[in-house]
């Protein structure tokens, strides 16, 4: 009876470190963290503007992932996937923006620009946008809707947000997500 208990219990801790289970746990942790974190599937009108801008670029990658920097209003940069193109696994769109605004602008004016992209971003360019101090993140389909069409990291941007203890970012997902969700299946 001891042993069936004990193997029970050891699948209910294994069941409690699945990937599900982790998932659930991050994502809860991002809720309950104090950073602002928006959940918007409309967005705004300029929101929707700069994301159609940021699906075009994903249309024109490797991968469906592009992004657009914006500063008042005004397209300081643009990125696309171009993984593939350039045989290199940190070219994601994300990445390819945030490398021309620096030619371009300088770290300094990057300080509290808003990204939009087609995709969630993974774990290294949250870490790059949290790290630049990019101040709104507007991304359209979410880690869990991109993980169902291919692989993926599964740690959402609040969750990277949460555990750095600088540089506040404000989080708005899903705006225009349906239309990225169809180039992810290209």
């Amino acid at each position: 009876m001891d042993h069936l208990h004990d193997h029970r219990c050891g699948n209910a801790a294994m069941h409690l470190h699945s990937r599900r289970g982790i998932v659930i746990a991050l994502a809860s942790a991002a809720v309950l963290s104090s950073r602002p974190v928006l959940a918007d599937a409309g967005g705004s009108p300029d929101d929707q503007q700069f994301m159609r801008m940021a699906l075009d670029e994903a249309r024109q990658g490797d991968y469906a992932f592009g992004a657009v920097i914006v500063r008042d209003g005004q397209v300081l940069a643009r990125g696309r996937n171009l993984g593939k193109t350039n045989d290199d696994p940190t070219a994601h769109g994300e990445m390819m923006a945030i490398r021309r605004f620096l030619a371009d602008h300088g770290s300094a004016a990057l300080r509290g620009t808003t990204l939009y992209t087609s995709g969630e971003p993974c774990v290294m360019c949250m870490g790059a946008i949290v790290w630049c101090g990019i101040g709104r993140l507007v991304f359209a389909a979410s880690v869990s809707q991109i993980g169902a069409k291919m692989n993926q990291i599964m740690i959402s941007s609040a969750e990277v947000a949460a555990r750095s203890s600088f540089d506040p970012i404000t989080i708005t997902g899903g705006v225009l997500a349906d239309q990225a969700v169809q180039l992810f299946d290209k």
